[in-house]
């Protein structure tokens, strides 16, 4: 029995042991790190992805700062959360809300302020916030193009770059920006959304190299069509509201699924990550690697829809 067991058995339990205890550090390790505690902060947080995020986050423990323009429905919000929280017997922390409109670069200073106020610090700030567009560029107020490229890039910027000090003088932060595939590639009559989401992707690469130093990873995550209210509330080349829901946003990934993506990339402290299906993707390599095709099919695209409609 011993020679067995010395010989054969014993050698066999250990290394199955070994094995065992392998796979459950692979699983941590692709778990990534935890945001239990952590403070999170979220802009757009009262509707769309913003509320998913903040459902998401919140069930993992972190401490979240929501953010907006409508104090009622972050309010909302936050009670909902809270009344979910007797469902899981995970700790929880009651929702902490700022309101302000991101659009008005002059009141994010005092809003930043206000979100140190809450908790002390920001240990990740996802910058969600933000507006679509839908129209013809020859039928575009030059207004238009302002006031997209005032929420969606000036925005994020000023309120990255109010809280940044605070990160960097901890050296701990994390900088997360909701960008869009088409922040990478542009479609025909998005001019101003795709301008605007373009300038935020260079924004937030240089600032990635920047602060790298400082121990603080900066996110970009780029998804294709999400099932939201984005292009409902798109504006148009007047300024007025879109109104649609388009067919591709309809059919779009479920707003959950990227929220759970959002959690995944800063537990990892991903650096780029792209959620879309092949041929968004595949469109983007071809935009750098074959870039006549992708014009002549950008052109026929443009063609087919002449006016922005309904997809």
């Amino acid at each position: 029995m011993d020679r067995i067991m010395g010989g054969g058995v014993l050698p066999l339990v250990l290394t199955s042991v070994g094995i065992l205890l392998l796979c459950r550090i692979l699983v941590c390790l692709r778990r990534g790190a935890s945001v239990k505690g952590a403070v999170v902060v979220i802009t757009g947080a009262s509707s769309g992805l913003g509320k998913e995020c903040a459902r998401v986050f919140h069930a993992a423990g972190a401490r979240l700062v929501l953010c907006g323009r409508d104090a009622a429905r972050l309010q909302q919000v936050a009670q909902e959360l809270t009344a979910s929280s007797t469902d899981t017997q995970r700790q929880t922390f009651t929702p902490s809300i700022v309101v302000f409109d991101l659009a008005k670069a002059d009141t994010v200073d005092r809003a930043a302020e206000d979100i140190l106020k809450c908790y002390g610090q920001v240990d990740v700030l996802i910058n969600n916030a933000g507006i679509s567009y839908r129209g013809d560029i020859l039928d575009t107020h030059i207004s238009v193009q302002r006031d997209v490229m005032e929420i969606n890039y000036f925005g994020p910027i000023a309120l990255t770059q109010a809280l940044l000090p605070s990160m960097v003088h901890r050296r701990s932060g994390h900088i997360v920006f909701i960008s869009s595939v088409q922040g990478k590639i542009s479609i025909p009559y998005r001019s101003a959304y795709a301008a605007s989401k373009h300038a935020a992707q260079a924004y937030f690469d240089c600032l990635r190299a920047e602060i790298e130093c400082h121990g603080i990873p900066v996110t970009v995550i780029s998804p294709g069509y999400i099932r939201t209210n984005l292009s409902l509330n798109a504006v148009t080349g007047d300024g007025s509201k879109y109104g649609v829901l388009d067919k591709t946003t309809a059919m779009g990934m479920d707003p959950r699924d990227v929220a759970h993506a959002v959690l995944k990339a800063v537990r990892h402290s991903s650096k780029d990550v792209v959620l879309a299906g092949p041929l968004p993707t595949v469109a983007i390599y071809l935009r750098t690697l074959w870039p006549s095709v992708f014009f002549k099919l950008m052109s026929s695209r443009a063609r087919k829809e002449q006016k922005p409609k309904s997809e």
